[in-house]
């Protein structure tokens, strides 16, 4: 045996071990070579044609997602973000997409009372937890009081990043932030508005708090 030839594994012989490369070769000699080779249960294998084989189907999980009051039963990829299930399975549009990083604010809601970017937030975490979108807010034709002092505040321009400044808002109060305009604006932070509203939202929500007694 020369001195850079492998010693077979302990176990195997090396009438074994060529039995074995012999095996491989004639598989990926065979039509579809590369994907019958590959191990059983592997996906994204490519045949001998460069076609990709199909991928595994991603994993889903059943949910109860309760939202706005109602529970929406619903079948979900573990994958998905409750901002897209949101949008795309529920129909709530009010909540935005903006970055989908979680640094705009502009897909906030509530989740149990508490501040949620819906883009960091998988769906399946969110089983069986009260959910609040911009669409909950109002009851029939009357306005929610931060939505209301949004408007006669006049605190938006496009009107994109307003849902989300607005659910944040809400928390802000009901945390009891609202003491100073400095508070107001360190607790609304991580809302960006493009069109530089700021000194309105802050009257806003200043307003708001007032009403609620804060």
């Amino acid at each position: 045996m020369s001195e850079n030839e492998e010693v077979p594994a302990e176990g195997q012989s090396r009438r074994s071990v060529l039995r074995a490369g012999g095996a491989t070769a004639a598989a990926l000699a065979a039509p579809g070579g590369a994907a019958a080779a590959a191990p059983a249960g592997a996906s994204g294998a490519v045949g001998a044609s460069g076609a990709e084989a199909p991928a595994l189907p991603a994993a889903t999980s059943e949910v109860a997602l309760r939202v706005n009051g109602r529970e929406h039963p619903l079948t979900v990829e573990a994958r998905a973000t409750l901002l897209d299930v949101l949008r795309e399975r529920l129909g709530l549009t009010g909540t935005k997409k903006g970055c989908d990083r979680g640094e705009c604010g502009a897909c906030t809601v509530l989740v149990g009372g508490e501040r949620v970017k819906s883009c960091l937030t998988l769906a399946v975490m969110e089983d069986g937890r009260e959910i609040t979108t911009v669409e909950g807010l109002a009851r029939g034709d009357d306005l929610h009081p931060v939505q209301d002092a949004f408007i006669r505040r006049d605190a938006f321009q496009c009107g994109f990043c307003t849902p989300g400044q607005i659910m944040s808002a809400v928390a802000c109060i009901d945390e009891g932030h609202t003491g100073s305009d400095e508070e107001i604006r360190e607790w609304m932070s991580g809302n960006l508005c493009r069109c530089g509203c700021y000194p309105n939202i802050v009257d806003a929500v200043r307003s708001a708090a007032r009403g609620a007694g804060r």
